[in-house]
């Protein structure tokens, strides 16, 4: 692959109009060879800042590569030597390489292992060159003359085989490359080349490019003397085929200097791919100036470069002004297109048109989009089920539409169809594209094409009367169109039959039948029977053109069934109007009810329900109500003026059938409450003030007119009342107490009113207010000190009261200085003995234990009860049992005389510690004790045994000697000698 344009291996020269032209823009073309290590290398002057025009156009000309580009390329090409003379027709240039960019040969689909498939021609312009061929099939290879034949044996070839074989100098760097295909026999083919820019795309290849600077004097004008223009020379970009086997490194460009001879030149390039990230993807000979690519490139990861050039002498100066290099990744067809999801799910509705669209689908390729390797096309491998057409849907190459193709989806038939879609790039082309396949789900959605039908045209039912929410009968219907959808949801209406509106139909949303259910009772002795007309249709219209079936109605016969009715009660509740204070055995009213079954004699008796109160009582057989009590509109048990009782009425049918009545008695208020006096109880100062003044009301139970305006009055006894007090009336319900004289001991004063109602005769009510008279402080109100006086507490109770809180206090403060003088008189009383003498055993804690027995094992018989109490007693004194109290008689210990010397008393005690010492019998006695854990961690042992007689390394003898104090230490650590 090379730079992108193509230069042959004579000189060419062009016209001396084409020379001027080319002269204003800086352009230095020739052809001679620089060196014997690289033949055939172009030279190519770049002015800098100078627009190569005709550089520019002939490697934009050949890298598009049509037909009209390449005519226009070839009349600037005026001469094909330096010695043709003006005029004389160009003798077309030799080309090296392969005669033909594609081969196309048919075999068959079995090939033999070494049969010979054809030969390509390769042309070397007479240079004798020695050229190798690599085939990048494994399956073939290329012998030294370009035959091609088959490595292998390959079996059924089932596809069209495709591969490239490759021609390399082996003394030169030079790659060309053909590609070979082999069609089968009866198997469809394409035209080899139907672009011409796949042909430029793969097999183009091009003679290296050697860019040079320019000298300094020429960079000011050109070869004619010109001045030159202020342009930027534009270096043509160099093209790198992606995923080139190589050899590595591959050589790309030359980059060379006019002042190489003069000086020495080091070369060196800067930029991403060279000494930036990704780094060492190009590199440089810094002496030479060729500048190689060291590994293959992938355009989907990169798909430019961008490097600039340097060229500096030894010493590191800059000697040309560095060159902008841009290359390209040509674009290879390795990436299939691949689709945004494997599974792609649409739908159409049933009955849809030719060309309703149903979905689309989404594939795309990594590769170039603007090449053939990056167009994608769509095309229907299958479609699952064929019904009604095999061809049911197609698929737009470009964008991925799926449409419908026919009429005829009917869900009904088909729900889902299954379609396979293939997505090729190279623009749909089977034979050198790449492929994949994604699955679509169709589904087809439901219309309502389908009407509900009744299974039968007539139903039937029974209903018993006086019953509600009871289903009649069910209504069942089919419907084909999707369950459980508005377009197979029923809808049931009654058109006729039913003018009251006793039924109705509810809709089961499981089994889509129609429940017939009773919402008013309906009553035998009016309708035996009832004929309706029922009529069902979906919650969903009906899709256009489809016509409602015959089926949609249907008649339903329904019978009522006689049953045994209760009596009813004519007026219920019923209300009635009596004064209260009606005395007991009064009759009310006579409260009947009548038995509905007409076609039946039964008789009606009648009980009490409900009587809060206990009031009333009926007659068992005619209804008459009658009071038991007083009747009273302030009872608890009246609301609102209402007292009110239910009744029973019930008939000796079969079953026995009960009704309830209710009576509200309404009882009219007469005047038979006192007013009762509001407030109870009140407090003014004992100074009389304008503010000192207790407002007074009344409460009454009855109603208006047996209550207000009340009147107010003080009693004439005692006269101490009127004195003291007076009463003034504020309005028809209230009233005023006050002081009538100036002053009024603090206390407190029990004031009786006489307080009267307004009823026809009046009721009058003697109340009495307990009222609280105490000094007051300058806002009128009660002092904490006039509070105590009032409550009863006079001067001298409180100073009683505060003389015992004192004297309490003083006995408890003797008790406890009498407490702490004893406990010091105690402890300063001294001892019956001397100190000295007084020795008593202490219990040390010691922190460390020792490392316990050497020998844990221990004998338990030694804890055994013995046989004998000889044996206890024959026993040495250091091994006896002292665990439980012996039976034999118990010591007998000195007694003390009457009259003891005072000398003596220090001998006494110890003859009686020795008795004891020596008392087999004496309390307390040892008993196994059950000790605690208290964790690990210590340092000493586990204490298994009291006694270590069977530790022969241990002698506790001389514990004998401490005296009967430590006989018991003596003889738990001695052992005894009968062990």
């Amino acid at each position: 692959m090379g730079t992108g344009f193509l230069w042959t291996e004579r000189s060419i020269s062009v016209s001396a109009a084409l020379l001027r032209q080319t002269s204003r823009v800086g352009v230095s073309l020739s052809s001679r060879e620089e060196d014997d290590s690289a033949p055939g290398i172009t030279e190519v002057h770049l002015a800098k800042k100078a627009h190569l025009f005709l550089f520019f156009f002939l490697t934009r000309g050949f890298a598009k590569m049509n037909a009209g580009c390449v005519i226009l390329a070839c009349t600037l090409l005026v001469g094909a030597s330096s010695g043709s003379k003006a005029g004389q027709p160009l003798k077309p240039p030799c080309r090296p390489g392969f005669s033909q960019n594609f081969y196309t040969v048919i075999v068959s689909r079995d090939v033999l292992h070494g049969q010979s498939i054809l030969k390509v021609k390769f042309e070397d312009c007479q240079r004798n060159r020695e050229v190798g061929f690599v085939s990048s099939d494994p399956n073939f290879s290329v012998r030294p003359d370009g035959t091609v034949y088959a490595e292998q044996e390959v079996a059924n070839l089932s596809e069209p085989v495709q591969f490239m074989v490759t021609a390399r100098g082996l003394h030169d760097p030079h790659i060309w490359e053909t590609t070979v295909k082999l069609a089968l026999a009866g198997h469809p083919h394409p035209l080899p080349f139907t672009k011409i820019f796949s042909i430029i795309h793969y097999h183009f290849h091009w003679r290296v490019l050697v860019i040079k600077f320019l000298r300094k004097h020429q960079r000011g004008s050109s070869a004619s003397g010109l001045r030159r223009q202020k342009r930027d020379w534009v270096i043509p970009p160099i093209n790198v085929p992606e995923n080139s086997r190589g050899p590595f490194p591959h050589m790309l460009v030359r980059i060379r200097s006019d002042q190489d001879k003069d000086v020495g030149i080091r070369y060196s390039i800067t930029g991403a791919g060279a000494d930036q990230p990704p780094s060492g993807i190009y590199n440089i000979d810094p002496i030479s100036g060729n500048m190689f690519v060291t590994q293959p490139l992938d355009r989907e990861e990169r798909a430019s470069f961008h490097l600039r050039a340097h060229a500096v002498d030894m010493n590191g100066n800059q000697v040309e002004n560095p060159i902008d290099l841009y290359i390209y990744v040509i674009d290879m067809n390795d990436n299939r297109p691949e689709f945004q999801n494997q599974v792609y799910n649409g739908s159409v509705a049933e009955g849809s048109k030719p060309g309703s669209s149903v979905m689309q689908v989404t594939a795309t390729d990594s590769d170039d989009s603007t090449t053939a390797n990056g167009m994608v096309r769509y095309r229907i491998l299958s479609q699952t089920p064929h019904s009604p057409i095999p061809n049911m849907f197609t698929i737009n190459s470009e964008t991925g539409d799926i449409v419908t193709v026919a009429a005829g989806l009917d869900r009904e038939k088909v729900s889902q169809y299954t379609i396979i879609v293939q997505a090729t790039d190279m623009e749909g082309n089977l034979n050198f594209g790449l492929s994949n396949t994604a699955t679509a789900l169709i589904s087809v959605t439901d219309i309502n094409d389908n009407p509900p039908e009744l299974t039968v045209r007539t139903f039937s039912g029974e209903v018993p009367e006086n019953k509600v929410n009871v289903v009649v009968t069910n209504l069942t219907v089919v419907d084909r169109d999707q369950p459980h959808s508005p377009n197979w949801n029923a809808v049931y209406r009654i058109v006729s039959g039913d003018p009251s509106g006793h039924f109705t139909i509810r809709t089961n949303p499981i089994t889509n039948e129609g429940m017939l259910t009773v919402i008013k009772p309906v009553d035998f002795e009016m309708n035996r029977a009832f004929m309706l007309t029922v009529v069902v249709s979906n919650q969903a219209h009906l899709a256009s053109g489809i016509q409602s079936s015959l089926q949609s109605t249907a008649g339903v016969t329904i019978s009522v069934q006689d049953v045994n009715e209760p009596p009813v009660f004519p007026v219920n509740p019923k209300m009635i109007r009596f004064e209260e204070g009606v005395p007991a055995g009064t009759t009310l009213i006579v409260f009947a009810a009548q038995d509905p079954d007409h076609f039946i004699h039964q008789t009606v008796r009648y009980s009490k329900l409900s009587d809060p109160a206990n009031w009333l009582k009926i007659n068992r057989t005619n209804g008459q109500i009658t009071t038991m009590a007083l009747l009273d509109r302030e009872s608890i048990y009246v609301k609102n003026n209402v007292y009110e009782a239910t009744f029973l009425a019930f008939d000796n049918g079969s079953p026995q059938a009960s009704g309830t009545g209710t009576l509200q008695i309404y009882l009219i208020d007469v005047n038979d409450n006192a007013p009762v006096l509001i407030p109870r109880e009140a407090q003014v100062c004992e100074r009389a003030r304008p503010n000192s003044r207790i407002n007074i009301t009344a409460s009454d139970a009855d109603v208006d007119p047996n209550v207000g305006p009340f009147v107010f009055e003080l009693p004439s006894f005692p006269a101490s009342v009127r004195r003291n007090w007076t009463i003034s009336r504020l309005s028809g319900d209230y009233a005023q107490l006050r002081l009538r004289i100036p002053y009024l001991e603090a206390g407190v004063y029990e004031i009786p009113i006489i307080v009267s109602d307004s009823g026809n005769p009046p009721l009058s009510n003697r109340s009495v207010i307990r009222v609280k008279v105490c000094p007051c402080d300058d806002n009128g109100d009660c002092s904490a000190t006039g509070a105590v006086a009032a409550a009863g507490l006079g001067t001298g109770a409180i100073i009683a009261i505060l003389i015992c809180i004192i004297i309490l206090l003083s006995m408890v403060l003797l008790f406890v200085v009498w407490m702490k003088r004893r406990e010091k008189e105690r402890q300063a009383k001294p001892l019956l003995i001397d100190p000295e003498d007084d020795v008593r055993d202490n219990i040390l804690k010691y922190d460390e234990e020792g490392g316990g027995e050497e020998d844990q094992d221990y004998d338990l018989s030694q804890l055994q009860q013995p046989e004998s109490l000889d044996h206890i007693i024959n026993k040495p004194t250091g091994v006896r049992r002292v665990d439980e109290r012996p039976v034999i008689a118990e010591s007998q210990y000195p007694v003390r005389p009457s009259l003891p010397h005072p000398g003596d008393i220090g001998d006494f005690i110890n003859d009686g510690l020795r008795a004891a010492d020596n008392d087999p019998t004496a309390p307390p006695y040892d008993s196994l004790l059950v000790f605690d854990y208290e964790g690990s961690g210590s340092t000493a042992g586990s204490v298994s045994s009291l006694n270590s007689t069977s530790s022969g390394d241990q002698d506790y003898d001389y514990l004998n000697d401490w005296g009967p104090r430590f006989k018991k230490l003596a003889d738990l650590y001695g052992g005894g000698d009968d062990d």
